[in-house]
């Protein structure tokens, strides 16, 4: 309760509209990081069945055609726009806007003083196009063997093959294990 005094102080709004827009803050976070997790899982999942049928080469489909359409089917299910993006993309549609740019770089900032990255995330109210929007961003972390077939630094050449014929303007390689590979995006209207 002190702190929706103290801001209802420093915002000189009424203390329950403070409470219940910090409510509707928390509801909003909460809601972002279920999406994360239902588009984690579903895109790991699609992943794990094309490494196992067709190795890294079968992935790449998957992630080319696969993760589109699930973030796709997010933001027509909710209403939002939900997305992956990277300070190094793979797809060019997947290129930060500033504001994820931003954030981007301050999980780099994060991750150099110790962080992990697995738990990270950053969340905010913003102006954008003149409306208030609920912005949300969760790290993606890089795993070791999976994440690597791929984005790694020692990428076999059928697998570069594949990799340039479906990305011809790919920029997601030379990553370790550990690295920060990007991130899902979100933004709410409010």
């Amino acid at each position: 309760m002190r702190k929706h005094f103290i801001l209802a102080l420093l915002c000189s709004i009424p203390l329950t509209q403070a409470a219940a827009e910090d409510n509707n803050i928390e509801q909003r976070v909460e809601q972002s990081r279920a999406v994360v997790k239902e588009f984690a899982g579903a895109l790991k999942a699609k992943l794990k069945g094309a490494l196992a049928a067709g190795g890294a080469v079968e992935a790449i489909s998957v992630c080319s055609a696969v993760a589109p359409a699930i973030a796709s089917q997010q933001s027509i299910k909710h209403g939002w726009h939900v997305g992956r993006t990277s300070l190094k993309p793979r797809n060019p549609v997947n290129a930060p806007d500033s504001w994820e740019e931003s954030v981007l770089k301050d999980f780099e900032t994060r991750k150099e003083a110790g962080a992990d990255p697995a738990r990270m995330e950053y969340f905010e109210i913003v102006e954008q196009n003149g409306k208030k929007v609920f912005r949300y961003m969760k790290a993606i972390p890089t795993a070791n063997k999976p994440c690597l077939a791929c984005h790694g630094t020692d990428i076999k050449p059928d697998i570069a093959a594949a990799l340039d014929k479906a990305y011809p303007d790919d920029q997601a390689r030379g990553y370790k294990a550990g690295d920060i590979r990007g991130a899902f995006s979100i933004t709410q209207p409010m």
